[in-house]
């Protein structure tokens, strides 16, 4: 081989291998919980859903009924931004003009992750 055509000859690069395809990792959904209490009325909690959630007004009272019976309910879920927003929003809704007596604290709500 000539000095030309050594400088003519273009540096080799090693290949890397193929990396499997980078998937982007998905996070686990969480879900917003509501737990049931004596003092927040059906309407108010209905409402909340409705505004908070943009259910229709029946599935708002499937979602309240459920609470009430069980005790607790998962009424959405989703990233965990969003769930954590949207606890802030239920806590945000306003007092229950509905009730009989004053409730001074709002509708008891937290996020807790979901299986996936």
């Amino acid at each position: 081989m000539t000095t030309a055509q050594v400088a003519r000859e273009e540096p080799r690069v090693a290949e890397a291998p193929q990396q499997a395809a980078a998937r982007p990792r998905t996070l686990p959904p969480y879900a917003v919980v509501v737990l049931n209490d004596n003092d927040h009325t059906f309407e108010y909690v209905i409402e909340a859903f409705q505004k908070v959630f943009g259910y229709s007004r029946e599935r708002a009272y499937q979602l309240t009924l459920q609470i009430h019976h069980q005790g607790r309910g998962i009424v959405w879920s989703g990233p965990k931004e969003v769930a954590e927003l949207k606890v802030e929003q239920l806590r945000s809704v306003g007092p229950d003009f509905y009730a009989s007596r004053e409730v001074r604290y709002p509708l008891r709500a937290y996020i807790e992750p979901l299986p996936g």
